[in-house]
């Protein structure tokens, strides 16, 4: 599912990216890579603040609803 749909206070586990592959290496350099746990801080109608190796990043949802996560 993407990440757009999990609730705040939830933590995933990223599956993978959906996207062109700039898009893909700006999520990395953003620390977000397969295998890493994301938890959901908080969140608003415009997008999220997400927490991932310990670093808060807010990202709108068309980003969010391109990374894919499982439980």
């Amino acid at each position: 599912m993407p990440l757009a749909m999990a609730a705040e206070g939830e933590t995933r586990t990223i599956t993978d990216f959906r996207g062109q592959e700039d898009m893909k290496r700006h999520l990395r350099d953003l620390g977000f890579m397969k295998g890493e746990r994301v938890r959901v801080v908080g969140e608003n109608a415009g997008g999220m603040i997400l927490m991932v190796k310990g670093v808060k990043v807010a990202l709108n949802r068309g980003l969010a609803h391109k990374i894919m996560v499982a439980d």
